[in-house]
């Protein structure tokens, strides 16, 4: 003891206790355990940081696309190697991208030129011609859509409905009624099933005699109901065979 009557210290030591009350004791370990307490326990989606690309960003999930921004890199860093990137410097692209559009074609002889003027690198020229081949084909199955839907409304006989008026029309040609562009036009009218009926119409005034729009079936052969049944039967999209079948009945019966 010293000369006030306190305790001295004997050690380094004296002032440590066996439980660890450091947490409490200092405040800014305190509030550093509260913040990451607040945000393990926050569930709001995150939002999109102004830098990050949009493009790259699932909406969805309110998260990064990583996946998709690898790809990128990815796909960019093969463009790069394989010079795609910048226009050929022979001038000389890679056509392969037109497929089966021969080289004479307008349009591509149109392109090409284009490409070459402006030094278009490989890359756009091939996205560009991409995208106009994928809307002709888109193009024309919609033609081929409607045609099937144009056939549908003329009737079971539609394929000798057509074929009859084409002749009806080029009669009228040879004997000198109608000239070429007459007939051009007879084309436009006759492109849709209301214009077939409507021209069947005028050439029933100008002959005085009925069109058969509708075959008499064949005695003993499917009724119509019968026939459409076959057609509607899984076996008609997956049997040649069977759909080869139907078609000769759909002949012999309508014509």
């Amino acid at each position: 003891m010293d000369d006030n009557n306190q305790p001295s210290e004997s050690g380094l030591l004296d002032n440590v206790t066996a439980e660890d009350n450091q947490a409490q004791t200092n405040p800014s370990a305190t509030e550093i355990s509260h913040k990451a307490s607040s945000i393990d326990d926050d569930d709001s989606p995150l939002e999109r940081p102004d830098w990050w690309p949009e493009n790259f960003w699932k909406k969805e999930d309110a998260e990064p696309d990583l996946e998709a921004i690898a790809k990128s890199w990815g796909d960019l860093r093969k463009q790069i190697s394989q010079g795609k990137h910048k226009a050929p410097a022979d001038g000389k692209y890679d056509t392969s991208v037109f497929g089966g559009i021969p080289e004479n074609d307008p349009v591509r002889e149109t392109v090409m030129s284009w490409a070459q003027e402006f030094g278009v690198s490989q890359l756009a020229l091939d996205r560009l011609v991409g995208q106009v081949v994928e809307r002709t084909g888109q193009h024309q199955q919609q033609m081929s859509f409607n045609r099937e839907a144009e056939l549908k409304e003329l009737g079971p006989n539609a394929n000798a409905m057509i074929n009859s008026m084409t002749e009806w029309g080029r009669g009228l040609v040879n004997k000198g009624i109608w000239g070429a562009d007459d007939f051009e036009e007879f084309k436009v009218m006759g492109g849709t099933a209301k214009g077939i009926k409507a021209l069947a119409k005028l050439r029933e005034t100008y002959e005085g005699t009925k069109i058969p729009t509708n075959s008499v079936p064949i005695s003993g052969a499917p009724s119509k109901e019968e026939l459409y049944g076959m057609v509607n039967d899984p076996k008609y999209k997956t049997d040649p065979a069977y759909r080869q079948k139907v078609e000769r009945m759909f002949q012999q019966t309508f014509g």
